[in-house]
């Protein structure tokens, strides 16, 4: 007699892990309370720590269920680093944007000088070999009438070098807008459209150029592969070097408060 066969079907079984948690406190540096937002990562298998663009904030990766005192000890091994990098930025940026202050334009400081007339331009000048940014209007004003004339700096300068850049590759930029993001120096969209911090305006020319020419070769390699960085390169020598810049002193940049 013949035996009856069966077959089985076996679901193949998927291991689901939870989801990354994520949780907020404070550290103290120099006197401030920083928020410290902790990331879990799958992935992570060190603890990285970022302070934000600004130094307004603390962002830190850590590996899949990493203890609590772990956290601790490696905040307190960086300490000094964390305290010399806040340091750092609250020296950059301590020169109030009123008279007498100063400010860096196109990576060169500025001392600021209200003309103590209402109606007037703001503008950069050169008094016996000082640069200087004399600004108009009311005292109470002076922030917000610097942050405009750096807006329209950027603006020309950026329009100037993107023209530069895309004639050399042979495609157009379809807008350029200006914004202050802090999570991204510059965009570019898959019709075409460029954005821009203006904040950008504040570091020296060539930092910008590299900005411009990173945007633009996007138009053509809509990645971060090797064509992308070598038509980069192609675009602006200076790549390399003004990558490392904006990784040293752009959170400087972000820091500076125009409110």
């Amino acid at each position: 007699m013949q035996r009856p066969m069966f077959s089985f079907l076996t679901k193949k079984r998927t291991i689901r892990r939870p989801p990354p948690a994520q949780n907020t406190r404070t550290v103290e540096v120099l006197g401030r309370a920083l928020p410290l937002s902790i990331r879990e990562n799958h992935r992570a298998t060190r603890i990285t720590l970022r302070i934000e663009p600004g130094g307004r904030a603390l962002k830190m990766t850590v590996p899949y269920g990493i203890r609590r005192q772990d956290v601790d000890d490696f905040l307190s091994r960086h300490e000094g680093w964390l305290r010399e990098r806040i340091a750092r930025l609250d020296a950059a940026t301590s020169s109030a944007l009123a008279d007498g202050g100063s400010i860096s334009v196109r990576g060169v400081r500025h001392r600021i000088e209200h003309s103590g007339k209402v109606r007037g331009v703001t503008e950069s000048v050169l008094i016996d070999g000082e640069a200087v940014l004399r600004v108009s209007g009311l005292p109470e004003q002076i922030a917000r009438r610097i942050m405009a004339f750096l807006k329209a700096e950027a603006r020309k300068d950026l329009t100037a070098r993107v023209k530069v850049h895309t004639t050399a590759i042979g495609r157009p930029a379809k807008s350029i807008t200006l914004k202050d993001t802090r999570s991204r120096w510059g965009s570019c969209t898959h019709d075409g459209a460029l954005s821009f911090s203006w904040r950008i305006v504040m570091a020296p020319p060539d930092i910008l150029d590299y900005l411009a020419a990173h945007e633009v070769a996007h138009l053509k390699e809509m990645n971060h592969g090797p064509a992308f960085w070598a038509l980069c390169e192609k675009l602006c020598p200076g790549t390399e070097s003004a990558k490392r810049w904006l990784k040293q002193h752009g959170s400087a940049l972000h820091a500076v408060d125009f409110s």
